[in-house]
């Protein structure tokens, strides 16, 4: 039985969550921070020009940080904005009231304008993701399709397409296992894209696939059974229809190779 196996996880991976996970933290901070600091500079210069005035520089950090396409953090500032407007900039000063009434309407706008900004950029962030994602699909196939016509050796060709299942479905590991199906009863990914746990369907879109589950993917080629792709998951493994119906597409092209490929390519 030849394998092949890829360590859990990727550093690609981990460094783009990372990323992430420090810019959204930077966007919070800046949606508590920032609209107090700008509010703080212009106190002296507030009986100098109208609150209207003030209003829109505010809202400008508003945009800044809602421009990171994260919610908390938009909602956060647009909140801020409107507190210490109210506090600093509006008579009077240094008190959470508003003595007239365009102060108020205008404190309202800062806060409902902030919040509907926030969620354009969370729309938007949301369609860059999916987009990016879907070029990374193409990008897979594309390589895989390339290997296939190049003649690349089926033990290449499994590495690669074992790198994209890992990414592709977040898994921990995967092999390449010849002539083997349903050894050791794991989870199998279906055709359809669906993926049954022993005798149940599991449910995509209301629980995680459970870590450590191993998941199988059948691969045939020229009508004849060649082996699966057995991979692990990881924590918070939950892989969209979209991905699981692309991890199929890889399968068949390994089994397309697998069966024009001669056994001795078989390392």
């Amino acid at each position: 039985m030849t394998t092949v196996s890829l360590p859990s996880g990727t550093t690609a991976d981990r460094g783009r969550a990372a990323r992430y996970l420090t810019r959204d933290r930077l966007a919070v901070l800046a949606a508590l921070a920032g609209p107090l600091a700008l509010a703080g500079i212009l106190v002296p210069f507030r009986s100098s020009f109208p609150n209207t005035d003030a209003a829109l520089a505010m809202l400008l950090v508003v945009v800044a940080v809602a421009a990171n396409g994260h919610r908390l953090a938009g909602v956060l500032a647009a909140a801020s904005t409107a507190v210490w407007f109210d506090f600093f900039l509006t008579a009077p000063y240094e008190r959470f009231t508003i003595a007239h009434r365009t102060d108020v309407e205008t404190t309202v706008l800062l806060l409902v304008i902030g919040v509907a900004v926030t969620e354009i950029a969370v729309r938007g962030r949301r369609q860059h993701t999916i987009a990016s994602r879907r070029a990374g699909y193409l990008d897979g196939i594309n390589n895989a399709a390339r290997a296939v016509a190049s003649g690349t050796s089926t033990a290449a060709l499994i590495d690669q397409v074992s790198n994209q299942l890992v990414q592709l479905l977040s898994m921990r590991s995967c092999m390449f296992q010849y002539g083997m199906a349903g050894l050791g009863r794991p989870a199998r990914l279906q055709r359809d894209g669906s993926i049954t746990i022993g005798p149940r369907r599991w449910v995509a879109d209301a629980e995680d696939l459970p870590t450590g589950t191993d998941l199988e993917l059948l691969v045939e080629g020229g009508g004849i059974f060649q082996g699966r792709f057995l991979m692990k998951a990881g924590p918070g493994t939950r892989p969209g229809l979209e991905a699981r119906l692309l991890a199929v597409a890889f399968g068949d092209q390994v089994g397309a190779a697998l069966a024009s490929s001669h056994p001795a390519d078989r390392r």
